[in-house]
């Protein structure tokens, strides 16, 4: 898989498509009586599989088990999800010391040799022994590669825009209002002509990040950013999730900073459904609109005369008029306060997680290829130092941001989980030429070159010439040779 977002886990796609079938369920939760005849007209419609893409039924049962599944796990529902790991997961079969032996030794004469071709010939050479039942292909694979017993490469030397307007016009635009707090929150970026020194002394625009809750209009979070990116997008959404609650659906436009990998990552980490607005159709988000009238008319207005402001300084007087002036005001269209309809209106909203963790779920997942020679990864141009206990790893799932590359994380692509935290690869501090032991080493003798076949080369001889097949008649041309050579003298 490469960097791309889409190159996902199983158990990652089947948790995004579980919580895609029964999300809106927990966005809008029926009312009594009403939550079977919902479940039975999705077991009745046809889905696409998250891995093969073909269309399939699941049945009642199951996706009523998705539902009290994800319902019931309210700070991450989506993880819940997830299909569960086997209980034996990182257990082998237990391999005899005669076997392991056997192993070494093979391995010691033939590195070349790929898993299958060392398994079949370890299961003749234990039938000859008399050891008992050989060990399976897989047992094998996974026993040579936990020892970091890897197929060698053989040396050469053995020395050495028209669809977007049609299709706004056959699709009538409605207003709507959900019936729910944080249900449904929207999002945007407003740009102002506004200028604010920053510590270099220059002058530069700030974009305002506002995000809505769509039942109550409450302002969950407002932030003045020097630019419209990732980071920024995240740092403002993570702040309104912790001062409000986890929604259970997001609205925003196209935006780079929204469709970006972290962003995207992390809602759905989050259990958050993204509904993104149709191109060149800012209406489809006007909420975000009329407040950005509320904005150039008493807060910028305010500001007129103020020439020289700083992003703190602009950040704390949005912050006090926020709070005490938008959120308490009475809306015109609801004549109520939006804080006053946030606090008494249904609540759909999960608990927000730590700090850590929300910094943890911002961040985009990609897999790479641990190269064998030093046990590093290359990621955004620079490499990077993998522990040695992961060393026998071939493929690694790793999340960072792109604009703190000194966090990365080593994943577990089942869970999503933390293994550890990897670091940049350090030469000069490796040039000490001081080495850590490594836990467990394996030590294999090389066993000397002979003239001696392999055991399964020799079981394919002995029946050939046991079961009488057809073979085939030497040509003996010594005889003519010789004449040749006699006429040339």
């Amino acid at each position: 898989m490469s960097e791309q977002t889409g190159a996902k886990s199983p158990h990652r796609l089947w948790a995004e498509f579980r919580y895609s079938v029964i999300g809106h369920l927990l966005a809008a939760p029926p009312g009594k009586g009403e939550l079977a005849p919902q479940l039975r007209l999705l077991s009745q419609k046809q889905w696409r599989h998250p891995l093969s893409g073909k269309d399939k039924i699941f049945k009642f049962s199951t996706i009523e088990g998705w539902y009290y599944a994800a319902r019931n796990a309210r700070a991450d529902p989506v993880g819940r999800l997830r299909s569960k790991t086997r209980n034996d997961l990182g257990k082998s079969r237990r391999i005899s010391d005669e076997v392991a032996d056997l192993i070494l030794k093979q391995y010691g004469a033939y590195p070349f040799w790929n898993y299958q071709l060392h398994a079949d010939n370890l299961r003749v050479a234990i039938d000859q022994i008399g050891l008992g039942v050989a060990p399976s292909y897989p047992t094998v694979r996974r026993y040579m590669k936990g020892l970091g017993l890897f197929k060698r490469k053989k040396p050469r030397n053995m020395l050495g825009a028209t669809t977007v307007l049609n299709l706004n016009e056959v699709q009538e635009t409605l207003s709507y209002e959900r019936e729910y707090v944080n249900s449904l929150w929207h999002l945007d970026f407003h740009k102002n002509p506004l200028k604010v020194l920053v510590a270099n002394g220059n002058w530069m625009s700030a974009i305002l990040l506002g995000i809505f809750d769509d039942y109550s209009r409450l302002a969950c979070h407002m932030q003045w950013y020097l630019e419209e990116s990732a980071e920024c997008l995240s740092h403002g959404f993570s702040q309104a999730v912790s001062k409000r609650l986890v929604p259970a659906e997001l609205m925003s436009d196209n935006g780079g900073a929204m469709i970006s990998g972290e962003f995207t990552a992390g809602l759905k980490r989050l259990g958050v459904e993204h509904c993104r607005t149709r191109p060149r159709t800012p209406k489809q988000n006007g909420k975000c609109e009329f407040v950005w009238t509320k904005v150039e008319g008493r807060l910028m207005a305010m500001l007129e005369n103020q020439k020289e402001l700083t992003l703190k300084q602009l950040n704390d007087i949005t912050q006090a008029w926020v709070e005490m002036e938008y959120n308490r005001q009475v809306h015109d269209e609801m004549k109520e306060r939006p804080i006053d309809r946030f606090a008494r209106g249904k609540d759909v909203g999960r608990p927000c997680p730590s700090s850590d963790t929300l910094r943890f779920y911002f961040m985009r997942e990609v897999t790479r290829t641990q190269r064998r020679s030093d046990s590093t990864v290359s990621l955004e141009g620079r490499r990077y130092q993998i522990p040695s206990r992961f060393r026998h790893l071939e493929k690694l799932t790793l999340k960072y941001a792109v604009w703190d590359m000194s966090h990365v994380h080593l994943v577990d692509f089942r869970t999503g989980d933390s293994m550890g935290r990897i670091y940049p690869l350090d030469k000069a501090k490796n040039a000490d030429s001081r080495r850590r032991v490594m836990d467990h080493p394996v030590l294999v003798d090389i066993v000397p070159l002979t003239n001696e076949l392999p055991a399964l080369l020799r079981r394919l001889m002995d029946d050939h010439a046991r079961l009488g097949m057809p073979a085939y008649l030497p040509k003996d041309d010594s005889n003519k040779k010789d004449e040749e050579i006699d006429d040339a003298e």
